[in-house]
């Protein structure tokens, strides 16, 4: 009997049986390990989203800034350049008419707020309107929303228009008149500062109408 096994040899069936839970293992082994792979891959793709939201945000708030920069120094050159013009050419001129008598150009000097409100209170505007200035430069750290920084930009160019007339125009730094020169009949004469200013806030009160915040979220109240 010896001397036939030594010939037929050693049944394998030992041998797979033996093999069998060591594969079994190793898959056992290799299952786990990629169920813990997967149990962690969804902090790790939350974390990434994350980060990666973080990222998109940082160039959006950037590109809106540069909107609203963009957008007030096009509103105060604007401003400015017609301003030079009229001083130059229709201050102490006659009123040059644009629509008959329903629209004229005439220069006028006004050392009060927009459209010729409180002529009295000339440093008082002077302070508000840097005031708003600060204000607007501070908030453009939190700006996310592209309409608010069309409505920002124009507020910031006004402001700055009239301000500048205020600190350099006669009769004195921070009580000079500002110069005005639409005259549309019936009403009183404006800039495009003043324009500006109002096309602005015209606007936020229509993004806030509509629940619309400086930072780009929506809330209904």
């Amino acid at each position: 009997m010896a001397e036939a096994e030594r010939i037929i040899g050693t049944p394998d069936i030992p041998e797979s049986a033996e093999a069998e839970p060591e594969r079994s293992d190793g898959k056992a082994a290799s299952d786990e390990r990629s169920g813990s792979g997967e149990a962690g891959a969804p902090d790790g793709s939350s974390a990434e989203a994350d980060g990666t939201a973080g990222e998109a945000q940082q160039p959006r708030g950037k590109r809106r800034i540069a909107v609203l920069f963009a957008v007030a120094a096009f509103a105060y050159a604007l401003d400015l350049v017609s301003k030079m013009i009229v001083v130059a050419k229709l201050e102490h001129h006659e009123p040059i008419e644009i629509i008959g008598e329903w629209l004229k150009f005439e220069a006028i000097r006004n050392a009060g707020a927009a459209f010729g409100f409180g002529e009295a209170f000339t440093i008082i505007f002077t302070v508000i309107a840097a005031a708003v200035i600060v204000v607007i430069i501070r908030l453009a750290r939190k700006l996310y929303s592209l309409p608010w920084a069309v409505a920002l930009g124009l507020l910031l160019g006004g402001a700055l228009g009239n301000l500048t007339d205020r600190i350099f125009r006669s009769p004195g730094v921070f009580q000079g008149a500002v110069v005005d020169f639409i005259a549309p009949k019936g009403f009183a004469v404006f800039n495009l500062a003043d324009s500006a200013i109002v096309c602005g806030g015209v606007l936020i009160v229509i993004l806030s109408f509509r629940g619309l915040d400086p930072d780009g979220t929506v809330h209904k109240d």
